[in-house]
């Protein structure tokens, strides 16, 4: 074993918190303060020097792409012979909020997540404090290993023991009828609204977003409307938690 590995994990200060990230991820990390920011809530972000605050956002949006791509490879591999709105669609549902919550509290994320419970509750449906640090660990992982360990790892440590794929390709998730029945039950008016994408029109992406009782929830880009209206539906759904 490297000697950098022994003194973190029997040396160092953080040791405990090396060994717990070695039982959770199967590896030592490299720069520690990656991973330890990965489970800061905004709620608790470090203001820094220069004025910025530094929790688990950026790195989240960073995983976010990460873990997406990761996915479409994968799906794109497995399936040869499917179309892109297949793959859009099974993508969706494999990386959706609830599953990333789901997988968060399997793997004990509710145990290392540092979040004021004063003004956040980890427990309501409307909280996405464990698929948030699900995404930042993907970016911690991706930027202190690298692209292909981080493939390696989402593939051998998350996919294979905790998805079956398979049985997601025939689950059927309605997520635009959902909302609207849930809307009609709040006697609230629903609407699909395209708008302008950030490609420019020449890029033939439609751009939908969803309006609840004139209040405007989710968004999101596809080659199809079609696909574009359930992806919005989906990401409204997680923000409800319905």
């Amino acid at each position: 074993m490297p000697l950098s590995k022994i003194y973190k994990l029997h040396i160092s200060p953080d040791r405990e918190y090396v060994k717990r990230m070695r039982i959770l991820l199967g590896f030592v990390p490299g720069n520690l303060s990656l991973y330890k920011m990965a489970f800061r809530h905004k709620s608790m972000a470090v203001v820094l020097k220069n004025g910025t605050k530094s929790s688990n956002e950026r790195l989240e949006f960073l995983g976010d792409a990460v873990l997406g791509s990761v996915i479409a490879e994968i799906l794109f591999k497995l399936y040869p012979y499917k179309g892109e709105g297949f793959l859009t669609e099974l993508r969706s549902k494999i990386v959706r909020r609830a599953n990333l919550n789901q997988l968060g509290r399997k793997l004990g994320f509710h145990e290392l997540i540092d979040f004021d419970s004063k003004t956040v509750n980890m427990t309501t449906k409307q909280s996405s404090l464990l698929g948030d640090a699900f995404e930042a660990l993907i970016g911690a992982i991706y930027l202190d290993k690298g692209y292909d360990f981080t493939k390696s790892f989402i593939t051998n440590r998350i996919i294979k023991p905790h998805i079956d794929i398979h049985t997601l390709e025939v689950t059927e998730t309605n997520f635009k009828s959902k909302l609207i029945e849930w809307c009609q039950s709040q006697s609230k008016e629903i609407t699909f609204e395209p708008t302008a994408n950030a490609e420019g029109d020449s890029a033939k992406l439609f751009s939908i977003q969803v309006f609840i009782g004139g209040e405007a929830m989710a968004s999101a880009t596809d080659y199809s409307k079609k696909n574009a209206e359930k992806l919005a539906a989906e990401k409204t759904c997680d923000m409800l938690g319905i």
